[in-house]
Formats: C-alpha cells, structure tokens, sequence
C-alpha cells in the first residue's frame, strides 16, 4: 500500500472524500491511471458514500433487533427507485464537501450523478410510491422494510422510431449496482409445482406437506434506504432467482447442452423482467410464479428470523409484525403465510388464521375492474397445488360467514365469493386480501368512498371497520429538495429549512405572495428550470423550446384513461386555430407528453403514434410552430421527471373522472409551482381543497354526473355541434396526420365517436378547452400567475409522503 493511501476513515471533510475515492479507485476497482479517473468516478463515489451508510445502517438494525420493536414489512412487486447516489448525498448531509472532492478530480458532481441509471425496479405510480414510502419511513426513523424483486431487466427501455415505441432491453444492473449487499446466509427456497400429501405426525394430527416440487431459490440483496441527517438506515431486500443446481453435467456430458441448462434458465426467468407481457399464456404463468416467488421467500424470511429469535411460540406474532400489502400483487402472502404455519410449524387453522388476519394489511391502487387481477384456478392447481387447497378452505369458511351474516342471499355469495365461478373459475385476488387483512385502505378520499360504495361495497357492508382512507404523498426530500435546487435554496432563505423533514412549513410561503421582491426571484428559479427542460427536450427530442412560452406536460402511463387523447386533440385545435389566422387568440405553448405504453397495448402505443405525428406536422409548419411546439418525450423516467417538473407551468391530471385512483406525479408538480388543469378525480379533488378553485383549472364531468350523463351520451351529436370539435375531428378522418398512412388513426376516432366510450372523451372537450382558454389568459398575466404557482407549492404541505406515512404508522401499523 502506498503511503497515501488508506482505509476509508468515512469522515465528511473534503479531504477525507478525497483520500476514500483513491482508496476505491485503487483497491476496490483496481484502477491505477489518472485518464481512467473519469470513466470510474461515478462507482468510486458510489462506495466512498456507502461506506458512510454502512456503519448508520448497522446500528440502526442492531437497535431494532435489541429494542423488540414491532416490525411493518412493505411487500411491493415494484420499488421506483431512480437513483441512489445523489438520494444518499442529499441525505447524509454531503453535498458541498463531495461536490469539492470530486472537483479536485477534474469532474462535476452533477455529471457524475447523470451516469449513474435509473434502477429498473419498478414501471410508474405505484413503484414511485414505494420508494417514496420506503424514504419517509427512514425519516421517520420507523422500522419498516421493504421486499421486493432484483429485476435483472427494467421495464424496458422507450424508443422512438417513425413515431412508434420500440421497446428495447433496460440493462440497468449491466455495469453492477454497488448499492446492493447480497446476504447469502438468508437464502429462501421457494417451491412451485408437484402435490400434497397428507400424514399423521408424531402426536397423530392429520397434516400436510408440499411434495415433488420444483424449487428455485431466493438469493436475498440488500440496499440500504437513508433517512435525511438523522442516522437511521432502513433496508430494501430485493430477491433474485436462481436454480437450485446450476446445470445438469450428465446431459452436459452427453452433449444435451440446451437441456442441461433448462432449469437454471426457467429459474431465472422469474426475476429476469418486470412485468413480463401477460398477453400470452407463458407471461401469465411468468407473472404468477413471481408475485408467489415475491411473497414466499418474503414471508419464509420473516418467520424464520421470528422462530430464530423467539422459538416456536406464535402466540405474539401479531403484535409484532406486520405486512403491507402494496395492491393485489403480494395478496398471495395471505394462503402462503397460512401454508407455513398449517405445514411447517403446524398451527391448529384456527390460530393460524388469527394471526394472518392480524397481521396483513391491504392497500387498493385501483377502480378500474379489469385491474383487479384474477389468475385462473387451473393454473394455481398446477403451480401452486398446496396453495390452491388452502384458498379453497379459506374461502369455503368465508363465504359460511356470509351465509350467516345474509341467509340465503345467493347472489351475495357469488359476488363475494374469492372463487369467481364461469367457464373458467378464477381466483380474485382483491377478494382474498380484504379477506385476509385486517386493514384495506384506499390512496385519496374520493378513491376510498367510491371503493366503499362500488368495487368493494359488499364486504364494507360487512366489515366497515377494516376500510379507510391513506391519501399517497411524495418525499420533499427528492421531488423538491433534491430535484430543484434553486427553489429549496429560495425557500430555505426565506421560511427557514425545517420544511425538508416538517412539509407543513412549506404554508409559511403565502406571507410571501405579495412580496415583488420575492415573486421576482420565484420567476428566475422558474425560469432558469424551464431553461434547463429546454436544453433536455432539445438533447432528447430536437425541438426547441423557447423558456418564455407556456410550458404545458402530461407526463404519465399511457392508458386510455389517462386520457393524453384529450390532450392531443387540444393540440389539433391550437393547430386549427393557427393556420386559420386566429393566432391572436393562442397564449405560446410547448406541449411535453410522456410515458410508455405495456408491449401487449395496441391502442395506448397506437395513441404514441398519434402524439409524434402531430407534433411533426406541427413542428414543421412555419406558422404554426411560432406559436406551438410538442414534443413526446422519449424513455420517461425518474431522472426525467427530476428535470421536468421544476420546469412544468401547467400540469395536466386529466383522467376520466372516477378512474385515477390517486395520482401523485399531480403532488410532484404542486410542490413545484406547478398549476394543475384537472378533473374532480384522485388526489386532484385534495389538491383543489387545498389551494383553491381560483388556483386549479377545473373541468369535466363529476362522478356524481357520469351515471346519467352515460345513458344519453351522444359522440356524435357533441362532435356534430361543437364546431371546434368538429373541426378537430375533420383533420384527424381526413389523413392529415397520416397522409402516407391511410386508416392508421381510425380506431382511435372510432373510440371517440364510440356511444360506450367510457372515457368520455368528447362529452369533456368542451370543458377542457374551456379550462385551457382561462390557463391562457392567466398565463398572459405573469404578476398573477406568480402568485399562483406560490400558493401551490405554499398549499402542498400534506401531499408530503411523510404525513401520509404517519398516518398509516399510527392507525393502521400500530407503531
């Protein structure tokens, strides 16, 4: 060892930095030469940083293990991380000092940070909100881990080409993740397959165990989640699968190489993808095998880190832990932690059954039916033989409950039954964890009345006390702190910054609202975000974007709910206007979609199609472009949204009413001054509690309205007198955005003029262009539209995922 060099000393002076990344450079990466400096800067950074959480992360477990605290386990099949490096920076208080000892390298922090990737653990809201759960709780200091899965590929990676998505493989893990730990001493083994068989054990109980199984083992990796300048170090275990033997030598031998690998290869399909494409019958089977690969090596490892600690003895198990189920993809958890304690502790059903009760807890994402997942009975009998047997006595015991409770209410039964009877039985798997949980709650007020009186009204006439309301949030800590620097650095000058762990503080921001002084500096962050967005859009998409116009995003999932076709015929209609010669009326805007479509969506990726060939006739037109530009934002992501958000005017939440079950990307904005065109929807109707309708874009039909309005409504008729609709649709029939590809929008007009359309495209147009106009004007009026986008970020404050975390902490986990 050279005489400069030595162990990390894990001080945060600059020097001590600079001293730890020579040391990583040399012994960790073996990297010797100043010109490979650059090239490695970013993973040398990323260990001198974890090692300064390893100690934190050490005591914090050490603490939890000595105190007995009651533990919440967070079961998620996505965890949206973005990424690491610059969240632990933050929160470990670095910034300056590890910003001046890379320097001394030659390099700039934030270049160092760009190179790092997006983790690819997860696709979109519910991912995102994992991640920001798993902050808050760190925050917090609560002792709460997450479970989720090592996806060897993200969701995938966005393309565009000729206008279409092209989805490419996300390799995120391809150049290593130096964040993780892998335990190899909490290896699980999952099975999948074979039969039970019932015996007789010793005392003469009739019991059952799971025989002839093909088993893949649960490879556990650990990350370590920081809480902001308060020492605590939660943890994420992410599983990977791998086969039980890596390959067959005798076929090896004998020259049968594609068999002798196969079942290491079927393995390690599991947590290969997320979010295999479901479409064909071998993605459905892929898709099952990981969310029970998810719940098993989960609850296999709290229960043996119980009975290690406590013994046998259950009887406490309860009052001690606790798991989260994040929506219906863990709701598995229910008959598998049944399995184990029936089979492998061997519980009478009746204690087991207690304690499952007590100790799940089930959270809904969704309104939408078709999303409440169903898996066929024949395929659970086939993979998940035990389990299936299990679900069987489980729901045969309920639906007693049911009799009991409305005798003779057949049709109730059938309703309510987990075991959905047809051609084709399916098991609901929503049903089983209201079922199984001792708490279901919704994600915004309107989302949990309207699951309370609709999806679930059956079972919250039967137990209203496991249902309530968990409005999401997001973590300040990224989406304002991290993500906009010169906005926290404005706000820390002027309300103090106990705002980054209180977010009620934020409210001290309205003192402000009439302050020229302070508005003035509010429009430079503002602008010198929307600045560095222009510089994104023109790196990504080759359009400019001039920072004094309007800056109009949608950036979400593309689904037909979601509505970005309501968007685009906006477009169409600023267009029409334009080449008419009425541009007087038209306040400059660029217009930002994103998102990406699921592979197997024909009319999502149909309307990612539709979005680029506007925007190219758009963009191209000489006239048109002076007043218009839109852009589709290829590979959206969280790194992406850290850009644009900071520099996003008006922010579209558009949903059909009813059907966004909360959103949070609406919260991001809001907290960046960001002004919301939305519908009574989600989280939006909290949104505009708070700050107020002269400070919200309303429009569209209520929930209240839509029963009604759907028995008459009429496409045709609305297009046929609105004459700006009208002329809208004329463009899109007549080809002009598909001139050399006739017929290539039709079913996208046709689910416009469809009288079933149940997401009311064209009975909301009229009001959405409406809102849109008073966006304008509002615009046109910089001192006013200051003062609004102030009152947003100041009527943010219980949008924070830390007020939210509280209240689950408090009245759902008990801790």
């Amino acid at each position: 060892m050279s005489a400069e060099l030595h162990p990390p000393r894990l001080g945060n002076l600059q020097q001590d930095i600079e001293e730890d990344l020579s040391w990583h450079f040399n012994y960790t990466l073996g990297r010797f030469g100043k010109n490979e400096v650059q090239s490695f800067m970013r993973q040398a950074l990323s260990y001198t940083v974890r090692d300064r959480l390893m100690q934190c992360w050490r005591e914090t477990r050490e603490a939890r293990f000595h105190n007995r605290e009651k533990h919440v386990y967070y079961l998620s099949l996505e965890f949206l991380l973005g990424r690491s490096l610059n969240n632990a920076i933050l929160n470990l208080d670095m910034e300056e000092s590890v910003a001046n000892a890379v320097m001394a390298f030659g390099c700039k922090l934030e270049e160092v940070e760009s190179q790092e990737k997006d983790a690819g653990l997860g696709n979109g809201g519910l991912g995102r909100l994992a991640a920001c759960f798993m902050d808050s709780c760190a925050t917090l200091g609560l002792p709460v881990m997450g479970y989720g899965i090592r996806y060897e590929y993200g969701m995938f990676h966005q393309s565009i080409s000729e206008g279409h998505q092209v989805e490419q493989p996300d390799h995120w893990l391809r150049q290593g993740n130096p964040w993780e730990i892998e335990r190899s001493d909490h290896v699980r083994r999952v099975k999948f397959y074979g039969k039970s068989e019932f015996y007789h054990n010793d005392a003469g109980k009739l019991c059952a165990r799971w025989v002839e199984s093909q088993d893949v083992l649960a490879i556990p990796y650990d990350m370590p989640i920081p809480g902001y300048k308060n020492n605590t170090v939660n943890t994420l275990r992410l599983w990977k699968s791998e086969a039980t033997e890596e390959f067959n030598l005798a076929e090896f031998n004998a020259g049968d190489y594609a068999d002798a690998v196969a079942g290491k290869n079927l393995a390690e399909q599991i947590t290969m993808v997320l979010y295999p494409n479901d479409a064909s019958e071998n993605g459905k089977e892929l898709r099952l095998r990981q969310q029970y690969f998810l719940a098993s090596a989960s609850l296999q490892d709290v229960v043996a880190g119980w009975v290690k600690h406590r013994g046998e003895n259950f009887s406490d198990f309860s009052n001690s832990n606790c798991f989260q189920l994040n929506d219906t993809h863990p709701t598995l958890a229910v008959a598998e932690l049944m399995r184990l304690f029936l089979d492998e502790h061997q519980l009478e059903w009746n204690e087991a059954w207690e304690i499952t009760c007590n100790t799940m807890a089930y959270t809904n994402h969704t309104l939408l039916p078709e999303a409440l997942e169903k898996w066929p009975v024949r395929l659970i009998k086939i993979m998940l033989p035990r389990l299936m047997e299990i679900i069987y006595e489980i729901n045969a015991r309920f639906m007693a409950v049911v009799a009991h409770r409305w005798p003779g209410d057949t049709e109730r039964q059938k309703r309510m039954s987990i075991i959905e009877e047809g051609d084709e039985p399916m098991v609901r798997m929503a049903y089983l964890g209201i079922v199984g949980s001792f708490s279901v709650n919704g994600v915004a007020a309107l989302h949990s009345r309207l699951l309370t009186s609709g999806l679930f009204k059956d079972f919250y006439e039967l137990w209203p006390q496991k249902f309530n309301n968990k409005t999401n949030g997001v973590t300040p800590r990224r989406w304002l702190a991290h993500c906009n620097r010169k906005l926290s650095a404005l706000l820390t000058e002027s309300i103090g910054n106990d705002w980054i762990t209180d977010f009620s503080q934020i409210e001290k921001l309205k003192t402000f609202v009439d302050d020229e002084s302070f508005c003035e500096k509010w429009r430079d962050v503002k602008r010198a975000n929307k600045q560095r967005l222009a510089g994104l859009v023109k790196e990504k998409c080759g359009i400019d974007f001039p920072s004094e116009w309007m800056f109009d995003v949608q950036v979400k999932r593309i689904h037909e709910y979601k509505r970005q076709l309501l968007n685009v015929l906006h477009v169409i209609h600023l267009y029409d206007k334009i080449t008419r010669g009425e541009e007087q009326d038209v306040q400059p805007r660029c217009v930002l979609l994103g998102g990406k479509a699921a592979p197997g969506y024909v009319l999502a990726k149909r309307l990612i199609k539709l979005v680029n060939n506007v925007a190219q006739v758009v963009n191209s037109d000489e006239k048109a472009s002076q007043y218009l530009k839109l852009v589709f934002f290829p590979n959206y992501r969280v790194s992406s949204m850290e850009v644009i958000c900071p520099g996003t005017d008006l922010s579209e939440q558009i949903s059909t009413a009813g059907k966004e079950a909360s959103g949070t990307g609406n919260m991001k904005f809001m907290m960046n001054g960001a002004v919301t065109i939305g519908t009574y929807d989600g989280a939006n109707i909290e949104i505009l509690d708070a700050v107020g309708e002269e400070n919200f874009f309303l429009f569209g039909l209520k929930v209240e309205e839509l029963a009604d309005y759907r028995a008459r409504n009429d496409p045709n008729q609305i297009i046929a007198e609105d004459e700006d609709l009208n002329r809208v649709m004329k463009l899109l029939e007549c080809g002009h955005f598909s001139l050399f590809e006739p017929g290539l929008f039709d079913p996208i007009i046709q689910s416009i003029r469809n009288p079933n359309d149940p997401w009311m495209t064209a009975a909301d147009f009229r009001s959405y262009l409406e809102a849109q106009k008073r966006a304008a004007l509002c615009y046109k009026d910089q001192s006013a539209w200051t003062k609004m986008s102030i009152l947003n970020t100041a009527a943010s404050g219980s949008f924070s995922s830390d007020r939210t975390i509280s209240e689950y902490a408090s009245e759902i986990w008990k801790i």
